[in-house]
């Protein structure tokens, strides 16, 4: 299966395959164990996945590692997340149904 992301896309894709993203992901998940955006509805749910926050790194390496980092369940992660790394709003609602 040929890949079609950019030639920037495969350079920091890599970058989550080494020991420095692995022991970041670590320290953020056991500082954050619980989806934060779950958390803002009164889930309480496992975060799996640690999403590069406020639009991600959008490629920028210092960015990449520096963070703000999120911890976030995977359906959020693949939902939110993505939209935001595209630029378009999301809107989050508490636990009372309120847009935030």
């Amino acid at each position: 299966m040929q890949d079609h992301r950019s030639a920037e896309a495969v350079a920091y894709r890599r970058l989550y395959k080494t020991a420095r993203w692995q022991r970041i992901r670590e320290y953020q998940l056991a500082m954050q164990p619980l989806c934060e955006r779950c958390l803002t509805m009164e889930v309480v749910e496992p975060a799996t996945v640690v999403h590069h926050a406020n639009g991600g790194h959008k490629g920028d390496e210092e960015k990449f590692w520096s963070g703000p980092f999120e911890s976030l369940c995977k359906p959020h992660h693949d939902s939110d997340g993505k939209r935001e790394d595209l630029g378009q709003t999301v809107v989050r609602f508490d636990a009372n149904g309120w847009p935030m």
